[in-house]
């Protein structure tokens, strides 16, 4: 095996880290020399701005591919929903890992009695605000940023009831609190749970290093939920969650995708189970049978009211 050293790209968040870190000991593991190089993202130092209204599709990934462009970091590792679906030119998807906890729960304060009236949550997410406005059209949901201990600690610090996260996240990171309740009825969003490590695509030796931690899995969900988002053009900024899983005992897909407005008001969701075969275009499909139920003027809906 060659002695080059694999240069590890990563946000220097808590959880960034842990990521970049767990990549890091499995190539360890495999044999491989590595070493690990934080960046700081824009995603990461503009706080006061909604994510959607910084008008960037990748805004946490977007300082990463620039140093691996540039020839300063091997691979970068992301959590995979926050990647745009397009990847850069000469950037590859090199591994998907194994997927974790893909729901979405609510950290609370210890009363959850505002359920049952009003009550303020917070969340950064269009597609987490959304659908909490389709179950809860009285509350009120104020806009969160920052990364996952940033968020916990402004939860602390104001007067929300709440504040709505990814498990896997706080669970990677140890940080889930004991007042928490899983909103199984909220659609993650595209990939959500998954890491995803790229690579330049010319870059042979770490695509062939990297490749060994796919998991062919998670690979076929996430391709199929971010071809879902991908279609129905997405990016960072319309309310889309989609869900695929795979069915051991039937050998079947079963595919959840949803488009929300923007208030939760309007909600267009499709729900298909296919044999694994038909795993190729089925987050295209889905994305199709939305737009002929109503998504297409959603969707131009959407874009118009953000733009404002």
């Amino acid at each position: 095996m060659a002695e080059k050293t694999i240069r590890i790209g990563t946000r220097d968040s808590e959880l960034a880290l842990w990521q970049a870190h767990t990549v890091e000991k499995k190539l360890n593991d495999l044999g491989y020399k590595t070493e690990i190089i934080a960046v700081k993202s824009q995603g990461d130092i503009i706080l006061d701005k909604p994510l959607y209204e910084l008008g960037i599709t990748g805004i946490f990934t977007k300082t990463l591919d620039i140093a691996m462009i540039n020839g300063q970091v091997d691979i970068a590792v992301h959590s995979m929903k926050d990647v745009p679906t397009a990847l850069p030119m000469g950037i590859v998807q090199a591994a998907v890992l194994e997927r974790a906890n893909t729901v979405d729960i609510l950290v609370h304060k210890g009363n959850l009695d505002f359920l049952q009236g009003e009550g303020t949550v917070a969340t950064g997410s269009l597609r987490r605000q959304a659908q909490w406005w389709n179950k809860y059209p009285n509350h009120t949901v104020v806009d969160l940023r920052g990364n996952v201990n940033t968020r916990m600690q402004k939860l602390q610090e104001n007067n929300w009831n709440g504040a709505v996260f990814a498990a896997a996240g706080l669970e990677r990171i140890n940080l889930k609190p004991e007042n928490y309740i899983n909103l199984d009825w909220m659609i993650p969003a595209p990939a959500q749970g998954a890491m995803v490590v790229v690579a330049m695509a010319e870059d042979d030796f770490c695509r062939d290093a990297v490749g060994q931690l796919n998991d062919i899995e998670t690979e076929v969900c996430t391709h199929i939920e971010r071809q879902f988002l991908k279609t129905l053009e997405g990016g960072c900024t319309a309310p889309i969650g989609a869900l695929a899983k795979y069915n051991e005992i039937e050998d079947t897909i079963d595919f959840k995708g949803v488009l929300f407005s923007i208030d939760g008001k309007q909600k267009i969701e499709v729900n298909k189970i296919v044999p694994i075969e038909e795993w190729k275009k089925l987050g295209y499909n889905s994305a199709q049978e939305i737009f002929a139920n109503g998504g297409t003027e959603l969707m131009k809906t959407i874009k118009e009211s953000l733009k404002k």
